[in-house]
């Protein structure tokens, strides 16, 4: 072969391993985008499989409603069968995620958004799988068919057991969820921005529970006796006359919880505690705001405060001195907590044959036993009777196996609308149990707030014919301050006849003249702190408000004289420290929930 021929030979064959180079680099990308498309749907179907072992698992969890009381939980074993094949498919989806083509096609600056997002949401439904949910199942208590077993007791014994792994899985859910919201949130794929946003509502929502979950692993097994007996004063509040934590402190009960073990040792009501007084401080500014309403000497006025741990020391201490017994606590409940929890527990029938159901128990306890007693004496022993009966159906449904899910549900419905109240006179666990709703802590720290409370300053029992409607707004900012409207409309629908004696009475003997139905309200208004009002008007007039400070709030009251069938309305206006959110809302939970609006309006900056 002559030299030319060989050269031109050579030359063919290197430009054919170019061309073949070239395309084999022109086809990679493609070939990736081929993996990057296969193995995303094949991790796509891998993480709906493990949705559908999640919802089966939390319908096996968490109680059906209208689910009849006798139906069959399921066994911890199918429980930990569905959390770990959740936990393979989720695993698996991750697998299919980390190939070596989605690395580089993640870091491209606007191509990979959605890889980023499609690897991440893959990486956090593995974390959450087994990181999360498998110790958190762990923890639940095994559950029996024929509902035999020691209900409470044994579920305490199973928290205690795996309260380190509910801990570690809390704050692993507390990472995973930093981590979902860090993806990209807006890519130019629709379909997994949109499965971003429903797993980051899905971690949203289980972030709370996860807190909750830790806290009780921590606080709940000494709280109910597992470390020594423990004794507790339980409250019954009316929420016919309104109070600052609810309602006026009516039947009482103490409560004795046993290694999970629950009994009630006595009942009792207001007049035996009428006596009771005491001499605890509580500062200098609970001094100045209450000082002339006595509320450590005088029952009735014990939680003007919407503060509950005030109330809680102030009926503990008067519990001490009344009896020389102390107690580990204080729980708060009113006939709305009852409501929920016969709905679990099925009625209760008092003595008298009366039966207390769901549907009846707040009518019953707050409005027609007005009607149904002339004599106090006796209307008082009918709500004394009440709550025995009522404690009679709770006792054995926390022994019950089947009911105990639903129960602890209604409770936590009960905490989360503020109806149900703890305090724990043990300093390590009441600093646990502080940031939580049901502590019914007024919170110190800085940032927009609002709070609309109202004590009955009447005597009367009106206020189960109370409306409160608050609407919030914030106007932009002045030099660094934000203005706010607080707007408060109260409405008395107290019929102007035919109500008890005992319901209208007037035990403020007003010097002016009313009608029966007319009612009389201390209004508080709770602002930010850092707050200053800079204006009110009642009705369309200026009015004075008595200002005030309360654990850092500036508090705002007006006495206010609200006849039956009618409506008045507070405006008031504001400078707030500047922020761009809307505020914390305080709710006190009475007959007719509080209906609220809240308007941040735009951006605030200094």
């Amino acid at each position: 072969m002559r030299r030319s021929d060989r050269s031109r030979e050579g030359a063919s064959g290197r430009r054919r391993v170019l061309r073949n180079t070239l395309l084999a680099a022109a086809a990679l990308p493609l070939a990736g985008a081929v993996w990057i498309g296969v193995t995303g749907l094949l991790a796509r179907s891998e993480l709906i499989a493990a949705g559908r072992d999640l919802d089966a698992l939390r319908q096996s969890v968490a109680p059906v409603p209208g689910a009849p009381s006798g139906a069959v939980p399921t066994s911890a074993q199918e429980r930990e069968r569905k959390v770990r094949s959740a936990a393979a498919h989720a695993a698996r989806a991750h697998r299919l995620t980390t190939g070596p083509a989605w690395y580089p096609a993640a870091a491209l600056p606007f191509l990979g958004g959605p890889v980023r997002t499609v690897r991440g949401a893959a990486y956090a439904a593995d974390r959450l799988a087994g990181d999360v949910l498998s110790p958190l199942v762990r923890a639940l208590p095994p559950a029996r068919p024929d509902g035999f077993g020691d209900g409470m007791s044994e579920a305490l014994m199973t928290l205690q057991k795996h309260a380190p792994e509910v801990v570690r899985a809390a704050r692993a859910a507390a990472e995973v969820q930093a981590e979902v919201h860090g993806l990209p949130r807006s890519t130019w794929l629709p379909a997994a921005d949109r499965a971003r946003a429903g797993l980051a509502r899905q971690i949203d929502r289980l972030g709370p529970v996860m807190t909750d979950a830790s806290l009780a692993a921590r606080v709940l097994p000494p709280l109910l006796g597992t470390q020594g007996e423990r004794r507790y004063f339980l409250a019954f509040q009316n929420i016919a006359e309104a109070r600052g934590t609810g309602g006026v402190p009516g039947a009482f009960a103490v409560l004795s919880a046993d290694q999970g073990h629950l009994s009630f040792e006595r009942f009792g009501n207001n007049t035996e505690m009428a006596t009771a007084k005491t001499d605890l401080d509580l500062g200098a500014d609970f001094t100045a705001r209450y000082q002339g309403s006595e509320p450590t000497r005088v029952w009735a006025n014990s939680n003007m405060s919407p503060h509950f741990p005030y109330a809680a020391r102030i009926w503990a201490a008067a519990w001490r001195e009344h009896t020389g017994e102390r107690v580990d606590g204080v729980f708060a409940v009113d006939p709305a907590t009852l409501s929920r929890l016969l709905r679990v527990t099925g009625p209760a029938r008092m003595a008298d044959g009366t039966e207390l159901t769901a549907d009846n128990v707040v009518d019953l306890t707050e409005r027609a036993s007005y009607a149904m007693y002339d004599d106090v004496a006796r209307r008082k022993a009918f709500f004394v009777e009440a709550a025995r009966a009522a404690a009679g159906p709770l006792i054995s449904a926390t022994g019950d196996m089947r009911r105990l899910p639903a129960l602890l549900v209604a409770l936590n419905d009960a905490q989360r609308d503020g109806r149900l109240k703890v305090w724990s006179a043990h300093a390590a666990e009441q600093r646990l149990i502080e940031p939580r709703s049901y502590s019914g802590t007024l919170p110190e720290t800085p940032g927009p707030f609002a709070g609309l409370v109202v004590n009955n300053a009447a005597g009367s029992k009106l206020d189960y014919y109370l409306d409160r409607r608050l609407l919030w707004e914030a106007n932009g900012c002045s030099y660094g301050d934000r203005p706010v409207t607080a707007t408060v409309t109260l409405t008395n629908r107290a019929p102007v006849s035919g109500l008890p004696g005992y319901v209208t009475l007037r035990e403020d003997s007003p010097p002016y003249r009313t009608r029966p139905g007319d009612n009389r309200l201390l209004v508080s208004y709770y602002a930010g702190v850092g707050a200053t009002l800079t204006g009110a008007t009642l009705d369309g007039r200026p009015a004075q408000l008595a200002p005030g400070v309360e654990r850092g709030h500036p508090v705002y009251t007006l006495d206010l004289e609200l006849p039956a069938h009618s409506s008045r309305t507070l405006v008031l206006h504001l400078l707030e420290p500047h922020a761009d959110s809307a505020p914390n809302l305080l709710r006190q939970s009475l007959v007719t929930p509080l209906r609220a609006t809240l308007k941040p309006g735009g951006a605030c900056r200094v």
